[in-house]
């Protein structure tokens, strides 16, 4: 089993861990609606991917006029 020699001060042990964090999101402008969208991915907005259509977005439908 593994056993340090010396203690690691908090500084050092940070210091170690300041490369860890997450880098931020690189969004691109959808070539067809203008949206920011994730780079490689189906566009939220409106479901084109490389100037096709690859998701059918339904329109938005109220839930409270089709309940009553």
């Amino acid at each position: 089993m593994a056993v340090q020699q010396n203690k690691v001060s908090k500084s050092r042990r940070n210091n170690r861990r300041a490369h860890d964090s997450l880098s931020a999101a690189n969004p691109n402008e959808c070539p067809n609606c203008g949206e920011l969208k994730r780079p490689h991915h189906i566009c939220a907005a409106c479901g084109h991917y490389d100037d096709n259509e690859v998701v059918a977005m339904a329109e938005e439908v109220d839930l409270d006029e089709d309940a009553a």
